[in-house]
Protein backbone atom coordinates (compact mmCIF):
# COMPACT_ATOMS: atom_id res chain seq x y z
CA UNK A 1 0.00 0.00 0.00
CA UNK A 2 1.33 3.39 -0.97
CA UNK A 3 2.05 6.05 1.67
CA UNK A 4 -0.75 8.21 0.24
CA UNK A 5 -3.33 5.46 0.66
CA UNK A 6 -2.07 4.71 4.16
CA UNK A 7 -2.48 8.38 5.06
CA UNK A 8 -6.04 8.45 3.66
CA UNK A 9 -6.94 5.29 5.56
CA UNK A 10 -5.49 6.70 8.77
CA UNK A 11 -7.38 9.95 8.24
CA UNK A 12 -10.66 8.08 7.65
CA UNK A 13 -10.17 6.00 10.80
CA UNK A 14 -9.37 9.15 12.80
CA UNK A 15 -12.51 10.89 11.54
CA UNK A 16 -14.61 7.87 12.50
CA UNK A 17 -13.23 7.91 16.05
CA UNK A 18 -12.56 11.56 16.87
CA UNK A 19 -14.39 14.81 16.23
CA UNK A 20 -12.70 17.67 14.43
CA UNK A 21 -12.88 20.95 16.42
CA UNK A 22 -12.14 22.97 13.29
CA UNK A 23 -15.46 21.85 11.77
CA UNK A 24 -17.50 23.39 14.60
CA UNK A 25 -18.91 26.83 13.84
CA UNK A 26 -17.56 29.56 16.11
CA UNK A 27 -20.78 31.55 15.88
CA UNK A 28 -24.40 30.71 16.53
CA UNK A 29 -27.42 32.10 14.70
CA UNK A 30 -29.92 34.00 16.86
CA UNK A 31 -33.37 35.12 15.67
CA UNK A 32 -33.75 38.85 15.14
CA UNK A 33 -36.43 39.66 17.73
CA UNK A 34 -36.67 42.78 19.83
CA UNK A 35 -36.88 42.53 23.59
CA UNK A 36 -40.60 43.34 23.72
CA UNK A 37 -41.50 40.40 21.47
CA UNK A 38 -39.17 38.09 23.41
CA UNK A 39 -40.88 39.05 26.69
CA UNK A 40 -44.33 38.46 25.19
CA UNK A 41 -43.32 35.00 23.94
CA UNK A 42 -41.71 34.00 27.23
CA UNK A 43 -44.62 35.40 29.22
CA UNK A 44 -47.16 33.37 27.22
CA UNK A 45 -45.10 30.17 27.43
CA UNK A 46 -44.47 30.62 31.16
CA UNK A 47 -48.12 31.35 31.96
CA UNK A 48 -49.32 28.32 29.99
CA UNK A 49 -46.78 26.04 31.73
CA UNK A 50 -47.58 27.46 35.15
CA UNK A 51 -51.33 27.02 34.60
CA UNK A 52 -50.84 23.42 33.45
CA UNK A 53 -48.66 22.64 36.45
CA UNK A 54 -51.19 24.18 38.85
CA UNK A 55 -54.12 22.11 37.55
CA UNK A 56 -52.42 18.71 37.66
CA UNK A 57 -49.84 18.34 34.87
CA UNK A 58 -46.43 16.84 35.59
CA UNK A 59 -43.25 18.91 35.60
CA UNK A 60 -42.19 17.26 32.33
CA UNK A 61 -45.44 18.22 30.61
CA UNK A 62 -45.18 21.81 31.83
CA UNK A 63 -41.56 22.06 30.69
CA UNK A 64 -42.39 20.57 27.29
CA UNK A 65 -45.25 23.07 26.79
CA UNK A 66 -42.97 26.02 27.64
CA UNK A 67 -40.13 24.95 25.35
CA UNK A 68 -42.53 24.00 22.54
CA UNK A 69 -44.33 27.35 22.55
CA UNK A 70 -41.01 29.19 22.66
CA UNK A 71 -39.64 27.23 19.69
CA UNK A 72 -42.75 27.81 17.61
CA UNK A 73 -42.33 31.57 17.93
CA UNK A 74 -38.58 31.49 17.22
CA UNK A 75 -36.90 31.17 20.62
CA UNK A 76 -34.55 28.19 20.78
CA UNK A 77 -32.44 27.25 23.75
CA UNK A 78 -34.89 28.51 26.39
CA UNK A 79 -33.88 27.38 29.87
CA UNK A 80 -36.74 26.17 32.10
CA UNK A 81 -36.55 25.50 35.82
CA UNK A 82 -39.52 23.85 37.58
CA UNK A 83 -39.72 23.46 41.33
CA UNK A 84 -42.63 22.47 43.53
CA UNK A 85 -43.99 26.01 43.83
CA UNK A 86 -42.25 28.11 41.15
CA UNK A 87 -41.36 28.06 37.44
CA UNK A 88 -38.70 30.24 35.84
CA UNK A 89 -37.62 30.67 32.21
CA UNK A 90 -34.56 32.36 30.80
CA UNK A 91 -33.53 33.22 27.23
CA UNK A 92 -30.22 34.70 26.08
CA UNK A 93 -30.57 36.57 22.76
CA UNK A 94 -26.84 36.83 22.24
CA UNK A 95 -23.51 37.19 23.95
CA UNK A 96 -23.73 40.99 23.84
CA UNK A 97 -27.20 41.20 25.48
CA UNK A 98 -28.48 40.57 28.97
CA UNK A 99 -30.56 37.36 29.36
CA UNK A 100 -34.31 37.77 29.71
CA UNK A 101 -35.56 35.89 32.78
CA UNK A 102 -39.13 35.54 34.05
CA UNK A 103 -40.45 33.84 37.18
CA UNK A 104 -43.93 32.83 38.30
CA UNK A 105 -44.96 31.33 41.63
CA UNK A 106 -47.28 28.33 41.42
CA UNK A 107 -50.08 28.65 43.92
CA UNK A 108 -51.53 25.65 45.74
CA UNK A 109 -52.22 23.00 43.12
CA UNK A 110 -55.90 22.24 42.59
CA UNK A 111 -56.77 19.66 39.90
CA UNK A 112 -58.94 21.02 37.09
CA UNK A 113 -58.75 18.51 34.28
CA UNK A 114 -61.18 20.35 32.00
CA UNK A 115 -58.90 23.38 32.06
CA UNK A 116 -55.85 21.15 31.58
CA UNK A 117 -57.52 19.68 28.51
CA UNK A 118 -58.10 23.14 27.05
CA UNK A 119 -54.52 24.21 27.78
CA UNK A 120 -53.14 21.16 25.99
CA UNK A 121 -55.41 21.92 23.04
CA UNK A 122 -54.04 25.49 23.02
CA UNK A 123 -50.47 24.15 22.80
CA UNK A 124 -51.53 22.04 19.80
CA UNK A 125 -53.14 25.07 18.14
CA UNK A 126 -49.97 27.12 18.69
CA UNK A 127 -47.90 24.32 17.16
CA UNK A 128 -50.22 24.35 14.15
CA UNK A 129 -49.51 28.03 13.50
CA UNK A 130 -51.69 30.21 15.74
CA UNK A 131 -50.42 33.81 15.84
CA UNK A 132 -48.90 35.15 19.04
CA UNK A 133 -51.59 37.78 19.62
CA UNK A 134 -54.37 35.24 19.10
CA UNK A 135 -52.67 32.76 21.41
CA UNK A 136 -52.39 35.36 24.17
CA UNK A 137 -56.10 36.17 23.87
CA UNK A 138 -57.04 32.48 23.85
CA UNK A 139 -54.98 31.87 26.98
CA UNK A 140 -56.66 34.75 28.83
CA UNK A 141 -60.04 33.19 28.06
CA UNK A 142 -58.91 29.77 29.34
CA UNK A 143 -57.32 31.23 32.47
CA UNK A 144 -60.52 33.05 33.44
CA UNK A 145 -62.75 30.03 32.86
CA UNK A 146 -64.30 29.03 36.22
CA UNK A 147 -64.35 25.53 37.61
CA UNK A 148 -66.73 23.34 35.66
CA UNK A 149 -68.95 22.32 38.58
CA UNK A 150 -70.51 24.10 41.56
CA UNK A 151 -69.19 23.35 45.09
CA UNK A 152 -72.23 21.26 46.06
CA UNK A 153 -71.62 18.97 43.06
CA UNK A 154 -68.00 18.47 44.15
CA UNK A 155 -69.09 17.61 47.71
CA UNK A 156 -71.68 15.08 46.54
CA UNK A 157 -69.19 13.59 44.08
CA UNK A 158 -66.68 13.06 46.89
CA UNK A 159 -69.32 11.29 48.95
CA UNK A 160 -70.28 9.23 45.91
CA UNK A 161 -66.70 7.96 45.77
CA UNK A 162 -67.17 6.14 49.08
CA UNK A 163 -70.32 4.51 47.70
CA UNK A 164 -68.19 3.01 44.94
CA UNK A 165 -65.62 1.85 47.50
CA UNK A 166 -68.33 0.15 49.58
CA UNK A 167 -69.75 -1.57 46.49
CA UNK A 168 -66.21 -2.68 45.66
CA UNK A 169 -66.17 -4.62 48.95
CA UNK A 170 -69.60 -6.13 48.27
CA UNK A 171 -71.29 -4.18 51.07
CA UNK A 172 -75.00 -4.33 51.84
CA UNK A 173 -77.34 -1.44 50.92
CA UNK A 174 -77.43 -0.27 54.55
CA UNK A 175 -73.62 -0.07 54.78
CA UNK A 176 -73.56 1.76 51.44
CA UNK A 177 -76.05 4.31 52.78
CA UNK A 178 -74.15 4.80 56.05
CA UNK A 179 -70.88 5.15 54.12
CA UNK A 180 -72.41 7.84 51.93
CA UNK A 181 -73.73 9.77 54.98
CA UNK A 182 -70.39 9.64 56.80
CA UNK A 183 -68.49 10.75 53.69
CA UNK A 184 -70.97 13.56 53.11
CA UNK A 185 -70.36 14.84 56.66
CA UNK A 186 -66.59 14.66 56.12
CA UNK A 187 -66.82 16.40 52.74
CA UNK A 188 -68.90 19.25 54.19
CA UNK A 189 -66.42 19.56 57.08
CA UNK A 190 -63.46 19.82 54.73
CA UNK A 191 -65.28 22.26 52.45
CA UNK A 192 -66.00 24.52 55.42
CA UNK A 193 -62.38 24.39 56.57
CA UNK A 194 -61.22 25.20 53.03
CA UNK A 195 -63.36 28.35 53.06
CA UNK A 196 -61.66 29.34 56.31
CA UNK A 197 -58.31 28.74 54.56
CA UNK A 198 -57.28 26.06 57.04
CA UNK A 199 -54.21 24.12 55.82
CA UNK A 200 -55.05 20.84 54.12
CA UNK A 201 -53.09 18.89 56.75
CA UNK A 202 -55.60 19.84 59.46
CA UNK A 203 -58.45 19.39 57.00
CA UNK A 204 -57.35 15.78 56.48
CA UNK A 205 -57.28 15.25 60.25
CA UNK A 206 -60.79 16.67 60.62
CA UNK A 207 -62.22 14.60 57.75
CA UNK A 208 -60.70 11.35 59.00
CA UNK A 209 -61.89 12.12 62.56
CA UNK A 210 -65.48 12.67 61.39
CA UNK A 211 -65.57 9.38 59.50
CA UNK A 212 -63.99 7.45 62.38
CA UNK A 213 -66.41 8.98 64.90
CA UNK A 214 -69.37 8.08 62.68
CA UNK A 215 -68.12 4.49 62.32
CA UNK A 216 -67.63 4.25 66.10
CA UNK A 217 -71.22 5.38 66.73
CA UNK A 218 -72.49 2.77 64.26
CA UNK A 219 -70.35 0.11 65.96
CA UNK A 220 -71.70 1.10 69.39
CA UNK A 221 -75.31 0.90 68.17
CA UNK A 222 -74.64 -2.55 66.74
CA UNK A 223 -73.00 -3.71 69.98
CA UNK A 224 -76.08 -2.52 71.90
CA UNK A 225 -78.25 -4.78 69.74
CA UNK A 226 -80.10 -1.94 68.01
CA UNK A 227 -81.49 -2.91 64.65
CA UNK A 228 -80.53 -2.60 61.84
CA UNK A 229 -76.94 -1.87 62.97
CA UNK A 230 -76.18 -5.30 64.40
CA UNK A 231 -74.72 -6.70 61.17
CA UNK A 232 -72.99 -3.52 60.00
CA UNK A 233 -69.23 -3.66 59.41
CA UNK A 234 -67.85 -0.27 60.50
CA UNK A 235 -64.45 -1.12 59.04
CA UNK A 236 -65.92 -0.74 55.53
CA UNK A 237 -67.13 2.76 56.43
CA UNK A 238 -63.67 3.84 57.58
CA UNK A 239 -61.91 2.07 54.70
CA UNK A 240 -64.12 3.86 52.16
CA UNK A 241 -63.39 7.14 53.93
CA UNK A 242 -59.66 6.51 53.67
CA UNK A 243 -60.03 6.03 49.92
CA UNK A 244 -61.85 9.38 49.90
CA UNK A 245 -59.10 11.11 51.88
CA UNK A 246 -56.30 9.68 49.74
CA UNK A 247 -57.97 10.01 46.33
CA UNK A 248 -56.62 13.48 45.67
CA UNK A 249 -52.98 12.63 46.33
CA UNK A 250 -50.58 13.07 43.43
CA UNK A 251 -49.01 9.61 43.56
CA UNK A 252 -48.68 9.30 39.80
CA UNK A 253 -47.31 12.82 39.30
CA UNK A 254 -44.77 12.40 42.09
CA UNK A 255 -43.47 9.14 40.66
CA UNK A 256 -43.43 10.54 37.13
CA UNK A 257 -41.46 13.63 38.20
CA UNK A 258 -38.91 11.45 39.99
CA UNK A 259 -38.44 9.26 36.92
CA UNK A 260 -38.25 12.29 34.60
CA UNK A 261 -35.37 13.71 36.63
CA UNK A 262 -37.25 16.56 38.35
CA UNK A 263 -35.92 15.58 41.75
CA UNK A 264 -36.82 18.79 43.60
CA UNK A 265 -40.39 18.76 42.33
CA UNK A 266 -40.75 15.05 43.10
CA UNK A 267 -39.47 15.56 46.65
CA UNK A 268 -41.96 18.39 47.15
CA UNK A 269 -44.85 16.29 45.89
CA UNK A 270 -43.81 13.29 47.97
CA UNK A 271 -43.47 15.42 51.10
CA UNK A 272 -46.90 16.92 50.49
CA UNK A 273 -48.32 13.43 49.90
CA UNK A 274 -46.71 12.20 53.11
CA UNK A 275 -48.13 15.04 55.19
CA UNK A 276 -51.63 14.47 53.79
CA UNK A 277 -51.38 10.76 54.59
CA UNK A 278 -50.10 11.51 58.11
CA UNK A 279 -53.09 13.81 58.55
CA UNK A 280 -55.45 10.93 57.72
CA UNK A 281 -53.60 8.62 60.12
CA UNK A 282 -53.74 11.17 62.94
CA UNK A 283 -57.44 11.81 62.35
CA UNK A 284 -58.24 8.10 62.59
CA UNK A 285 -56.04 7.59 65.66
CA UNK A 286 -57.57 10.59 67.42
CA UNK A 287 -61.06 9.32 66.63
CA UNK A 288 -60.26 5.86 67.98
CA UNK A 289 -58.70 7.24 71.17
CA UNK A 290 -61.63 9.59 71.82
CA UNK A 291 -64.01 6.66 71.37
CA UNK A 292 -61.93 4.61 73.79
CA UNK A 293 -62.21 7.37 76.40
CA UNK A 294 -66.00 7.14 76.16
CA UNK A 295 -65.91 3.36 76.44
CA UNK A 296 -66.53 2.52 72.79
CA UNK A 297 -64.35 0.65 70.33
CA UNK A 298 -64.30 -0.68 66.80
CA UNK A 299 -63.64 -4.40 66.38
CA UNK A 300 -60.47 -5.23 64.49
CA UNK A 301 -61.17 -7.44 61.44
CA UNK A 302 -59.50 -10.80 61.87
CA UNK A 303 -58.64 -11.14 58.19
CA UNK A 304 -58.23 -8.79 55.27
CA UNK A 305 -61.64 -8.09 53.79
CA UNK A 306 -61.62 -9.23 50.16
CA UNK A 307 -63.33 -7.49 47.28
CA UNK A 308 -66.85 -8.53 46.38
CA UNK A 309 -67.98 -10.38 43.29
CA UNK A 310 -66.62 -9.42 39.88
CA UNK A 311 -69.76 -7.41 38.93
CA UNK A 312 -69.49 -5.54 42.24
CA UNK A 313 -65.83 -4.78 41.57
CA UNK A 314 -66.57 -3.46 38.09
CA UNK A 315 -69.49 -1.32 39.28
CA UNK A 316 -67.57 0.00 42.29
CA UNK A 317 -64.45 0.83 40.27
CA UNK A 318 -66.49 2.65 37.62
CA UNK A 319 -68.35 4.71 40.26
CA UNK A 320 -65.10 5.64 41.98
CA UNK A 321 -63.48 6.72 38.71
CA UNK A 322 -66.51 8.80 37.74
CA UNK A 323 -66.58 10.46 41.16
CA UNK A 324 -62.84 11.27 41.04
CA UNK A 325 -63.19 12.72 37.56
CA UNK A 326 -66.16 14.83 38.67
CA UNK A 327 -64.51 16.50 41.67
CA UNK A 328 -61.37 17.03 39.60
CA UNK A 329 -63.41 19.12 37.17
CA UNK A 330 -63.37 16.71 34.23
CA UNK A 331 -65.72 16.91 31.29
CA UNK A 332 -67.90 14.12 29.96
CA UNK A 333 -65.23 12.70 27.66
CA UNK A 334 -62.69 12.35 30.48
CA UNK A 335 -65.36 10.85 32.76
CA UNK A 336 -66.23 8.12 30.27
CA UNK A 337 -62.59 7.30 29.53
CA UNK A 338 -61.81 7.18 33.26
CA UNK A 339 -64.65 4.74 33.87
CA UNK A 340 -63.44 2.43 31.11
CA UNK A 341 -59.84 2.51 32.33
CA UNK A 342 -60.89 1.83 35.92
CA UNK A 343 -62.62 -1.34 34.73
CA UNK A 344 -59.42 -2.35 32.90
CA UNK A 345 -57.39 -1.71 36.05
CA UNK A 346 -59.66 -3.73 38.34
CA UNK A 347 -59.86 -6.61 35.85
CA UNK A 348 -56.07 -6.68 35.49
CA UNK A 349 -55.72 -6.65 39.27
CA UNK A 350 -58.30 -9.41 39.80
CA UNK A 351 -57.00 -11.79 37.15
CA UNK A 352 -53.41 -11.26 38.28
CA UNK A 353 -54.41 -12.28 41.81
CA UNK A 354 -55.81 -15.52 40.40
CA UNK A 355 -52.24 -16.41 39.41
CA UNK A 356 -51.28 -16.35 43.11
CA UNK A 357 -49.18 -13.19 42.68
CA UNK A 358 -48.54 -10.75 45.54
CA UNK A 359 -51.20 -8.09 45.95
CA UNK A 360 -48.63 -5.31 45.47
CA UNK A 361 -47.54 -6.76 42.14
CA UNK A 362 -51.18 -7.26 41.14
CA UNK A 363 -51.89 -3.60 41.89
CA UNK A 364 -48.92 -2.60 39.76
CA UNK A 365 -50.21 -4.73 36.86
CA UNK A 366 -53.67 -3.16 37.08
CA UNK A 367 -52.23 0.37 37.15
CA UNK A 368 -49.85 -0.46 34.28
CA UNK A 369 -52.65 -1.72 32.05
CA UNK A 370 -54.85 1.30 32.77
CA UNK A 371 -52.08 3.85 32.17
CA UNK A 372 -50.82 2.05 29.05
CA UNK A 373 -54.25 2.00 27.42
CA UNK A 374 -54.90 5.54 28.66
CA UNK A 375 -51.79 7.00 27.03
CA UNK A 376 -52.69 5.34 23.73
CA UNK A 377 -56.24 6.67 23.55
CA UNK A 378 -55.57 10.02 25.22
CA UNK A 379 -54.12 11.57 22.05
CA UNK A 380 -56.95 10.54 19.74
CA UNK A 381 -59.65 11.55 22.22
CA UNK A 382 -57.79 14.75 23.23
CA UNK A 383 -57.87 14.04 26.96
CA UNK A 384 -54.98 14.48 29.45
CA UNK A 385 -53.41 11.11 30.19
CA UNK A 386 -52.67 12.06 33.82
CA UNK A 387 -56.37 12.81 34.36
CA UNK A 388 -57.68 9.44 33.26
CA UNK A 389 -54.81 7.50 34.83
CA UNK A 390 -55.30 9.08 38.25
CA UNK A 391 -59.02 8.33 38.25
CA UNK A 392 -58.45 4.76 37.08
CA UNK A 393 -56.08 3.66 39.89
CA UNK A 394 -58.02 5.18 42.82
CA UNK A 395 -60.16 2.00 43.24
CA UNK A 396 -56.95 0.12 44.08
CA UNK A 397 -55.97 2.48 46.94
CA UNK A 398 -55.51 0.20 50.04
CA UNK A 399 -57.96 1.93 52.39
CA UNK A 400 -58.96 -1.11 54.43
CA UNK A 401 -55.36 -2.27 54.79
CA UNK A 402 -54.37 1.10 56.27
CA UNK A 403 -57.29 0.96 58.69
CA UNK A 404 -56.44 -2.58 59.84
CA UNK A 405 -52.87 -1.50 60.53
CA UNK A 406 -53.93 1.53 62.55
CA UNK A 407 -56.45 -0.48 64.56
CA UNK A 408 -53.80 -3.11 65.23
CA UNK A 409 -51.42 -0.46 66.62
CA UNK A 410 -54.13 1.04 68.84
CA UNK A 411 -55.24 -2.37 70.15
CA UNK A 412 -51.70 -3.65 70.70
CA UNK A 413 -50.51 -4.28 74.25
CA UNK A 414 -47.21 -2.50 73.71
CA UNK A 415 -45.23 -5.67 73.08
CA UNK A 416 -43.09 -6.21 70.02
CA UNK A 417 -45.45 -8.95 68.81
CA UNK A 418 -48.48 -6.70 69.16
CA UNK A 419 -46.80 -3.85 67.28
CA UNK A 420 -45.79 -6.19 64.46
CA UNK A 421 -49.43 -7.23 64.07
CA UNK A 422 -50.32 -3.59 63.43
CA UNK A 423 -47.29 -2.63 61.38
CA UNK A 424 -47.57 -5.54 58.92
CA UNK A 425 -50.75 -4.23 57.22
CA UNK A 426 -49.20 -0.75 57.00
CA UNK A 427 -46.13 -2.19 55.28
CA UNK A 428 -48.44 -4.02 52.88
CA UNK A 429 -50.31 -0.77 52.20
CA UNK A 430 -47.02 0.96 51.45
CA UNK A 431 -46.09 -1.85 49.05
CA UNK A 432 -49.40 -1.47 47.24
CA UNK A 433 -48.93 2.30 47.01
CA UNK A 434 -45.47 1.91 45.50
CA UNK A 435 -46.83 -0.69 43.09
CA UNK A 436 -49.59 1.67 41.94
CA UNK A 437 -47.17 4.53 41.36
CA UNK A 438 -44.60 2.36 39.59
CA UNK A 439 -47.18 0.61 37.41
CA UNK A 440 -48.88 3.85 36.38
CA UNK A 441 -45.58 5.53 35.52
CA UNK A 442 -44.26 2.48 33.63
CA UNK A 443 -47.45 2.32 31.60
CA UNK A 444 -47.06 5.95 30.60
CA UNK A 445 -43.46 5.41 29.49
CA UNK A 446 -44.20 2.22 27.57
CA UNK A 447 -47.17 3.79 25.82
CA UNK A 448 -45.56 7.10 24.87
CA UNK A 449 -43.27 5.80 22.03
CA UNK A 450 -46.05 3.59 20.70
CA UNK A 451 -48.42 6.55 20.68
CA UNK A 452 -45.91 8.67 18.81
CA UNK A 453 -45.38 5.89 16.27
CA UNK A 454 -49.12 5.56 15.69
CA UNK A 455 -49.41 9.33 15.33
CA UNK A 456 -46.61 9.47 12.72
CA UNK A 457 -48.22 6.58 10.79
CA UNK A 458 -51.55 8.41 10.80
CA UNK A 459 -49.89 11.59 9.50
CA UNK A 460 -48.14 9.65 6.74
CA UNK A 461 -51.41 8.07 5.63
CA UNK A 462 -53.07 11.48 5.64
CA UNK A 463 -50.34 12.85 3.35
CA UNK A 464 -50.74 9.91 0.98
CA UNK A 465 -54.49 10.46 0.79
CA UNK A 466 -53.96 14.14 -0.03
Amino acid sequence: MSPEREWRLLTSVRRAIRTDPSQVALTEAYPVLNETVVVKILDLALRVGESMFAVGASAHDATFAITRISQVYGLTGVQVEVTFNAISVSYHRGEEDWPTTLLRVVRAASPDHAKLQRLQALVVDITDGMELSQARIAFRIIRRTPFLYRPIVVIVARALLTVGAAILFGASPLIILLTFISALCAAFTQAGLARLQVPSFFSQIAGAFVITAFATVVSALGAAGIEPFTDVQPSIIVASGIVLMLSGLTVVSAAQDAIDGFALTAVGRILDLTMQTVGVVLGILIGLEVARLFGFSVALPNDALPFGSLPSQIAGAAIIAVAVALFNGAGMRIILVSAVLSVIAILGYTFTLLLDIHVGAASAVGALLASFVGILIARNLHVPSVAVTTAAIVPLVPGLTVFRGLLGIVDSDGTAEGMLVGISPLVLAGTIGVGLAAGASLGLYLGTPIRETLASVAKSRARVRR
